[in-house]
């Protein structure tokens, strides 16, 4: 069972940056795919960004593309969402996600994080 925990969120102004993280509870995250979702009030959560165990393969959505970037230090057990030229409609619940194999489907993810929230002010 592999325990996640987001941090990172916070209220930014538009065209701000903010750097979500999320920490692993097992030492064996280096064997599982990461994705980051959101979640809009009244929305569903949507896919945001994933990335293999090794970091070598990344996906985006095409809304964040060019502005997010996904990264994972698996010595922490860490893998980061860096978030730039950050607009209201980015405002969300941002939760990170583990699986064995990188997907972009979130029913496809076994472990979740509790969520961090992130508010961009226009």
């Amino acid at each position: 069972q592999v325990q996640l925990v987001e941090s990172g969120g916070g209220l930014v102004q538009a065209g701000g940056s903010l750097r979500l993280s999320c920490a692993a509870s097992e030492w064996t995250f280096r064997n599982y795919a990461m994705g980051w979702f959101r979640q809009a009030p009244g929305k569903e959560r949507e896919f945001v960004a994933a990335l293999t165990q090794s970091g070598g393969i990344a996906y985006y959505a095409d809304s964040v593309k060019g502005r997010f970037t996904i990264s994972r230090d698996n010595a922490k057990k860490t893998v980061y969402l860096q978030m730039n030229s950050l607009k209201p409609e980015d405002t969300a619940v941002y939760y990170c996600a583990a699986r064995s194999f990188i997907s972009t489907t979130k029913d496809e993810y076994d472990y979740w994080g509790q969520g961090t929230q992130v508010t961009v002010s226009s």
